[in-house]
């Protein structure tokens, strides 16, 4: 009963049978900050589907608050500066191979608020790694988002997209660590992320497209915390749309131009 509770079986209501719900898989132990085992996580070793399995939500283990490997990193030699999040356990583990031991991965959830407020009580910057394809654009946006609130002066982001058809893994078994850390060291600081978001489609010419950027942006801005980032934004996005940074920062619709 205790097994089903948590996860490691799974019980068919309709028959009553209990099976193991990581057959078949390599399991990795999911660690919580203090390096107790809460939950696992499992990989197919053949074409089967789901290719990556998680512990249920159980009172030990709450996806949107775990992260793998965060024990893991805190536990290195030296002193930690920054994180690496990316996307699965392989990421983690081929990463920590060739060196590079900073790395975390959500467990199959988009970053939460409770992982980045873990994260910036460890350290002042986290750099999210995507892969190049439609998919990463949009976690990238939902990582945007949830990081606003959560920024200030003292805070930096930075988003990493690979080359279309890789990710972590096979880039840096490719390329080695030397490498892979030049493409962290030079990937997208927030501030150019966000307006690279803002302005994607849009031809500033436009009268209307300047509005429609300043709409998109309004939200986004009210969402960043008082400082030199959000006074700098305000300011480059009103030489793009036009628009003041009353407007901008206005409960009300933005009027057009």
């Amino acid at each position: 009963a205790l097994q089903i509770e948590l996860g490691l079986l799974v019980k068919k209501e309709d028959t009553g049978r209990v099976y193991d719900r990581f057959r078949n898989r390599v399991v990795f132990p999911i660690r919580n900050s203090k390096g107790h085992t809460v939950g696992f996580g499992g990989r197919v070793l053949d074409d089967s589907k789901p290719k990556y399995l998680n512990s249920p939500e159980t009172p030990l283990f709450q996806k949107s608050q775990e992260l793998y490997g965060l024990y893991e990193a805190r536990k290195q030699p030296g002193r930690l500066d920054r994180l690496l999040v990316v996307e699965g356990y392989m990421d983690v583990v081929a990463l920590a191979q060739q060196g590079i031991h900073w790395a975390v991965a959500t467990l199959g959830t988009a970053a939460s608020e409770d992982h980045l407020k873990r994260i910036f009580r460890l350290v002042n910057e986290v750099v999210f790694c995507f892969d190049g394809d439609a998919a990463g654009t949009q976690a990238a946006a939902r990582a945007m988002q949830t990081l606003l609130p959560l920024i200030n002066d003292g805070r930096h982001a930075r988003f990493l997209f690979l080359p279309a058809g890789e990710d972590p893994d096979t880039l840096v078994r490719k390329e080695g660590a030397g490498l892979f850390e030049q493409r962290v060291n030079q990937a997208m600081p927030l501030a150019e992320y966000l307006i690279s978001y803002l302005r994607q489609g849009l031809d500033l010419n436009l009268l209307d497209d300047q509005t429609r950027m300043a709409h998109a942006a309004r939200p986004l801005i009210q969402s960043l915390a008082d400082g030199l980032l959000k006074r700098r934004l305000i300011t480059h996005l009103e030489g793009l749309t036009g628009f003041s940074s009353d407007d901008l920062q206005s409960q009300n619709q933005v009027p057009r131009q």
